[in-house]
């Protein structure tokens, strides 16, 4: 049964993954990666659009017990048998704008992610695809790379995690900015 950190874009997945599994000795499968040399995705825009079925027939060969898995796409294209845990990592909503902004996203890219980490829609499709007792969610805003890893090392050691409470939308309610994030 594999490890999964998932999540929305720019939230840390990617660097997360990798110094994790190169401290913890496991097999790195990219999502992205994947599907990317395997020619099943499509670029329309800025956007890629993945053949889910045929990721999800690649994966099941590919994942082993000592893998850990990262992209956004986990929820969709892997196997719940697979799964042993998931750590759906996630940031404030006004960190993602600027890292979005240096990404040079459009604004209808940027208005999409942020409106999907917000309602919290990975978290949600996650538990979803593996259940609550395998989802766990991690804050990434304002933590260090190392103080995250160590956070799901300790984790995944001793399967003990205090999950981080995210309420994104109780926040931008809170400020008024409910029409910034949600213009349409």
């Amino acid at each position: 049964m594999s490890k999964v950190i998932t999540g929305s874009p720019g939230v840390g997945k990617h660097t997360i993954s990798n110094r994790l599994a190169k401290r913890l000795n496991l097999k790195l499968i990219d999502i992205n990666k994947v599907a990317i040399e395997s020619g099943i995705f499509e670029q329309k825009n800025e956007s890629f659009y993945v053949d889910v079925k045929k990721l999800k027939k690649m994966l099941v060969k590919k994942i082993t017990k000592n893998s850990l898995v990262v992209g956004h796409l986990a929820p969709y294209v892997i196997s719940q048998k697979q799964v042993d845990t998931v750590v759906v990592l996630r940031k404030n909503p006004y960190k993602l704008t600027s890292i979005y902004k240096k990404r040079k996203y459009s604004h209808e890219k940027s208005i999409q992610n942020l409106g999907s980490e917000i309602l919290g829609v990975t978290l949600y499709d996650a538990i979803s695809a593996f259940g609550s007792d395998k989802t766990f969610q991690i804050d990434t805003t304002n933590k260090s790379v190392s103080m995250v890893v160590k956070k799901i090392e300790s984790f995944f050691a001793n399967g003990i995690l205090e999950e981080d409470k995210v309420d994104w939308l109780g926040l931008i309610s809170e400020r008024n900015d409910l029409k910034r994030f949600f213009p349409y």
